[in-house]
């Protein structure tokens, strides 16, 4: 009768060929091939006065480095996954240039599109049963009246980026706000956030002064002659001037040139963002050196926000072992699917919006200062609910799955 360490190497022998004679099989199986389509416009050369223009890639680099996460782990699941890139022309429209690329069954989409072509895309989508992934548009209303059962968003919202900024402000106790907005449709509706995340925080804004002398961020050669600019906020008694100007035409323009010494927060300066090169904390300069090593190049809020989209796709395909995108939708916006982004706290997707819970980052150009929630900012559900529009507010109607 053989002994109890023959009987054990025996045992050993037969889980080993088990295991063995599992993965073989696996391995004769088809994979599940996981396909992924990345939809923006393909950028126009940025004029001189930019100083940091929009690399190539912006977006699409993020996504690229998740779908090399998704495929290590894919590896061991018989997962394949695929990457395309759709780069459209000014004029192309998003609905017609996918087209093609549904009728050959693709599925699951990422977009980094301005808002109203984000919405006409998941409205060509959801005929087809698709799910598309915003990593791009800030804007309110496609978490609120125009939102979509087949729509969500890793890109933070306006009032996500708002509220994280007026968070710290109200901890920093400076509450006398001075609004300048700029004169564009984005503008306007930046200048909509700081509104109501100053009321929800407790902030007064003491004044508002539209900008109204021009891009003179731009006009770099002479724009210390503009007289009229250097004193518009004089006689303004406002711990913050914070600014509303998302293309970028006066926001730096304002800094150090007010009659008097005022901070300088909004869309320049003290700046609210999803991802940022000095952010290093919760291990995020492991992602960061990833992707500097992949690009050469430093990780973008546009480039980390489709990391995110496409590492929550790979995420619940692997606990689902299926690419169906009405289970991903399922799974996604479940109690229990959690995704680490590299913030501290787990992101995980609102049922009632479609939204990424995420931390908020506060940085200057070259120096993170803050991360919101700040300490103090409770809620009966998750602290992160503190930021953006709350489920008892949402105009969002679609329902939850």
């Amino acid at each position: 009768m053989p002994g109890l360490s023959a009987l054990r190497r025996l045992g050993r022998a037969l889980a080993l060929a088990s295991l063995t004679l599992g993965y073989a099989a696996a391995a004769a199986e088809p994979p599940l091939t996981v396909e992924i389509v990345f939809v923006s416009h393909a950028r126009p050369p940025s004029p001189p006065y930019v100083l940091d223009p929009p690399p190539p890639g912006e977006g699409f680099d993020g996504a690229k480095l998740a779908l090399q996460e998704n495929a290590t782990t894919g590896a061991f699941l018989n997962q394949v996954f695929d990457l395309q890139n759709v780069e459209l022309g000014e004029d192309d429209k998003p609905a017609e240039a996918v087209k093609p690329l549904l009728a050959q069954g693709k599925k699951l989409f990422v977009s980094a599109l301005p808002a109203q072509e984000t919405l006409a895309l998941a409205d060509a989508l959801k005929a087809q049963g698709a799910l598309l992934f915003n990593a791009g548009a800030q804007d309110d209303f496609l978490r609120g009246a125009e939102c979509r059962p087949n729509l969500f968003h890793t890109a933070p919202s306006r009032a996500m980026l708002t509220d994280a900024l007026f968070q710290y402000l109200a901890v920093r106790r400076w509450s006398k706000i001075l609004l300048v907005p700029g004169p564009n449709a984005d503008d306007l509706a930046d200048a909509d956030a700081v509104r109501a995340a100053a009321k929800k925080f407790g902030a007064k804004i003491v004044a508002e002064k539209p900008w109204t002398f021009g891009p003179l961020a731009r006009a770099r050669s002479d724009a210390i002659t503009q007289a009229e600019a250097l004193t518009f906020a004089r006689g303004v008694e406002a711990d913050m001037i914070v600014v509303a100007d998302e293309a970028e035409d006066f926001g730096d323009y304002i800094l150090y040139r007010t009659s008097e010494p005022r901070l300088v927060a909004g869309t320049q300066g003290l700046t609210p963002v999803s991802w940022h090169p000095t952010h290093t904390a919760y291990g995020a300069e492991q992602l960061q050196n990833r992707f500097l090593r992949m690009t050469k190049r430093r990780m973008r809020p546009i480039d980390y926000q489709a990391w995110i989209a496409v590492r929550a796709i790979g995420e619940a395909v692997t606990e689902l072992r299926d690419a169906d995108p009405q289970k991903i939708a399922a799974t996604l916006q479940g109690p229990n699917f959690t995704l680490a982004i590299f913030k501290g706290a787990a992101a995980s997707f609102r049922p009632w919006d479609r939204q990424l819970r995420q931390a908020i980052l506060l940085a200057q150009p070259k120096s993170l200062i803050g991360l919101a929630p700040q300490p103090g900012f409770l809620h009966q559900r998750n602290t992160l609910d503190t930021l953006g529009v709350d489920e008892t507010e949402s105009a969002c109607k679609s329902g939850k799955p």
